[in-house]
Order: C-alpha cells, then sequence, then structure tokens
C-alpha cells in the first residue's frame, strides 16, 4: 500500500485501505450496470480532437483494443491503479502476442486523452476513471458474455434449442433467398 509500518502511521494506511474499498464497490457497482451512453461510446470509438492533440479510437472488436480494455478490468487495476509495465504485462498475456512499451506508451495516451485514464500527480502510475470503468466493462461483457456464445451458437456447447432455432432461421433464409433468384434468361 506505500505505507510504513509504524503504529504512528495507522491513519495513513486507514486512509489507503479505505479509497481502495471505495473505489472496489465502484468496480463492482460498475460492473452492474455496464451500459454506456451512446455519446461515450461515440467519443472513445472514433478518432477524435482532443486537448489539440488528434486521437486514435478506440474500436470494439480491434484484438488489441479488447486485450486492453479486459486487462483494465481486472479488479487489482481497476481499485489500486496500474502503471505502463504492469498493464502490458496483462496486455501481452491477453492478447497472447508480444505487446512492447512503445504500444503501452501510445494506448495510455489514447486511454488519457479519450478520458478514461488520469494519471495520479508525482508518480508514474494511472487510475481509471468513471467513464473508463464504464466504458472497460461495457466491451469486455459485450465481446465476452454476448457476442462470443451468440457467433459459436450453433457450435455444441450451445443449448440444443438454440442451435435448433438457428437451423430453422437458415433454412429459411436459405429458402428465401432461393424463391428470390429470378429464373435465368434464356
Amino acid at each position: 500500500m506505500g505505507c510504513q509500518r509504524r503504529l504512528i502511521n495507522l491513519p495513513e494506511l486507514q486512509a489507503k485501505a479505505r479509497a481502495a474499498n471505495r473505489r472496489l464497490l465502484e468496480v463492482q457497482r460498475a460492473g452492474q450496470g455496464c451500459a454506456i451512453e451512446t455519446a461515450l461510446f461515440e467519443r472513445i470509438s472514433q478518432p477524435s480532437l482532443e486537448e489539440g492533440q488528434r486521437t486514435g479510437a478506440l474500436r470494439f472488436g480491434d484484438p488489441r483494443v479488447m486485450a486492453l480494455t479486459g486487462a483494465l478490468c481486472v479488479a487489482l487495476v481497476a481499485t489500486v491503479g496500474f502503471t505502463n509495465k504492469s498493464l502490458r504485462a496483462l496486455v501481452s498475456s491477453l492478447l497472447g502476442a508480444p505487446y512492447g512499451p512503445a504500444q503501452m506508451t501510445y494506448d495510455l495516451r489514447r486511454l488519457r486523452l479519450k478520458g478514461l485514464v488520469v494519471r495520479v500527480p508525482h508518480s508514474n502510475t494511472y487510475t481509471l476513471t468513471t467513464d473508463g470503468l464504464k466504458a472497460a466493462i461495457f466491451y469486455t461483457k459485450l465481446d465476452r458474455r454476448l457476442l462470443r456464445p451468440l457467433l459459436a451458437a450453433d457450435q455444441p456447447p450451445a443449448p440444443a434449442p438454440l442451435r435448433a432455432a438457428l437451423a430453422t432461421i437458415d433454412k429459411t433464409c436459405t429458402d428465401y433467398i432461393a424463391r428470390g433468384r429470378l429464373a435465368p434468361a434464356a
């Protein structure tokens, strides 16, 4: 926690512990209602000009962005903050590919300019803003709990009624397309 272990430092330790607990409760609260407003989604998912600087988009579905938002959702990162090095290790493991310091610096710059993270004064530590927490949880939940299962819904781990419904929809669409075709010109 960054405190010395003498009894005279107890108030500082208590303050830091309360702050971490408050942040953890914010994370849990944000996880329950993770929908984000359209304006926030548009702000982060499109390139923009922030503080006079061009800022790249954080496009939903991009593997690097999805690994980055997944890493931001890790409870420890969300509650006590993170450094370039600590977040880079998490993103690299989620990405399953090398992820260098320059890439992390660029991504931290995008996150900061989009208002998703703030740098703690006089340190190399960053913390998530409320918007950053909401966006990270939204991107991660939408990808892992909705889109991935739906895209794999026609395969055996999916429930049989869902697979049957998808087969019916597929057959109906195929028949409709076949009926809609014109006879070839003679």
